[in-house]
This record gives C-alpha cells, sequence and structure tokens, in this order.
C-alpha cells in the first residue's frame, strides 16, 4: 500500500539500497528467525529523498537527501524495508545525506560502513599513528582499510585471497598476506577481525603487541579457540562490536 506518514514519521523515495549478507540470511533461512514477522520487505542500506512528513516533524522536509542508519529497528530489520520504491520510517532513524555523497555509497555507508567504522574506530580507539591489523577483506574489511588509512593508521591486512591482494596496497595499506602471523614483528596495537572463523581471532590474540586490543566482528564460526594465558598475560583486550550508531555513520560520510 502506498504509506502515508504518521505525525512523527517520513516516507523516502528510495534511490539506492544495497544487500547486506545478512539479508541472505533471512532469505536462506539462517537469520530469519531475527525477524519479528512475515512477511516483511528487505533492505536495511536505504539511501533517498524526503517525499513527505509527518505533522510534528522539524528536522527534515520534502526534497532533502537522506539515509537510514542500519539498528533494530529501522526499516529492513524490523518494519518494510527499503528494496520497495518508497518506505515508511520514524524520523528519528533518519541522518541528512551530503550532497556530494552519490545515493548508492550513502546506502553503503548507513550499514556496511557504519559497522568497519565503529568497529575499528569507534569500540577499536584505532587513531593517527596506530599500526593496524585488519583480517579479511570483505565488504567491511574493505572498508575498514580505507578508514583506518584515511585517519592516519598504518594498516597490515590479512586475506586469504590473493586476487584481491592489490586492491589492499592500491587503498594504502602497507602490507598484505594471508595470514596474519606475516606480521607478527610490527607490534600491531590493533587488530580488528572481521572473518571471525575461529583461527583468525586465535592469530590476532597471537599477533597483537602487550596491552593491544582485538575487536571481533566476523561471525563465520559460532565458536573459537583463542590462547588465554597469552590474553591473560599480555593485558589483551578482546571486544565485540556489532552494527554502529548514527554519529559513526555521519562520520564515514564525512569521509
Amino acid at each position: 500500500p502506498e504509506p502515508t506518514p504518521g505525525s512523527d514519521e517520513l516516507v523516502i523515495e528510495v534511490a539506492a539500497a544495497g544487500i547486506c549478507h545478512s539479508d541472505v540470511g533471512f532469505l536462506d533461512g539462517t537469520l530469519s528467525g531475527l525477524l519479528p514477522h512475515r512477511p516483511i520487505t528487505l533492505g536495511h542500506e536505504i539511501a533517498g529523498m524526503v517525499l513527505s512528513v509527518g505533522a510534528r516533524v522539524d528536522r527534515f522536509a520534502v526534497g532533502d537527501r537522506v539515509c537510514i542508519p542500519c539498528d533494530i529497528p529501522t526499516p529492513g530489520t524490523s518494519m518494510d524495508g527499503g528494496f520497495a520504491e518508497r518506505v515508511l520510517t520514524p524520523a528519528r532513524f533518519v541522518i541528512g545525506l551530503p550532497d556530494e555523497v552519490p545515493f548508492d555509497q550513502g546506502a553503503v555507508a548507513s550499514d556496511a560502513g557504519m559497522t568497519a567504522y565503529h568497529s575499528a574506530i569507534t569500540r577499536g580507539g584505532v587513531a593517527a599513528g596506530d599500526r593496524v591489523g585488519i583480517i579479511g577483506m570483505g565488504g567491511l574489511g574493505s572498508l575498514a582499510v580505507q578508514i583506518c588509512v584515511a585517519v592516519g593508521a598504518e594498516v597490515y591486512v590479512a586475506e586469504v585471497n590473493e586476487a584481491i591482494h592489490p586492491l589492499a596496497l592500491e587503498w594504502g595499506a602497507s602490507a598484505v598476506a594471508t595470514d596474519l602471523h606475516a606480521f607478527a614483528d610490527r607490534d600491531l596495537d590493533v587488530v580488528v577481525d572481521y572473518a571471525g572463523f575461529g583461527t583468525t581471532t586465535a592469530a590476532a590474540i597471537d599477533v597483537v603487541r602487550p596491552d593491544g586490543r582485538v575487536v571481533q566482528v566476523g561471525l563465520g564460526r559460532v565458536e573459537g579457540t583463542v590462547n588465554l594465558q597469552r590474553l591473560t598475560l599480555e593485558r589483551l583486550t578482546l571486544i565485540g562490536s556489532q552494527a554502529g550508531r548514527p554519529d559513526d555513520c555521519a562520520a564515514v560520510l564525512d569521509l
């Protein structure tokens, strides 16, 4: 049905909607139990233009360029999402999209970019001059490489697919290898694991410097085995990270 905004809602004309790996999980059954109801229109990486506004909405006007940072609940996870031409959303979920950012990039920033930024910068504390290990250069890892380089960090990438190694160097990584153990002598301050295959998390614990931080994002396996002796004796910090906050998304758009 044609959506009509309530007093605190917007209707957005969708210009771009990203396909997230969790959408694949919703479709193939592995994550469908997380959906609050079915049928539901998926699509939670959304960018577009405001088509209509509710009576109490004062932050946005018709024609504004916007995106919706993904969370639960937001459109595509808990209500009908961006794989429709128009999407109804509470205005509180929405942020502005700068004119210089194309809609397709805005859509990617709303989840993949935000998740990469939140894990590396907000949770991992990556800053200029840090030495950072990135495990897995898929959708999230590839963005994290560029984000960490952009803030002035020295980046080392572990990626099993050697065909994309040149991209890591093109995006500013200092070195790339198939296994993080290749960088055991680099005193990495932070390692972010975007793969999560158990052995990757173990490698992060093995390689990060004493007092360093390991951020876990990837969930390639439900469980993993790590060296608890090193975790304890070297005073390491192991942190989980998922999604992000609207200010993380705004920071990605600024970058």
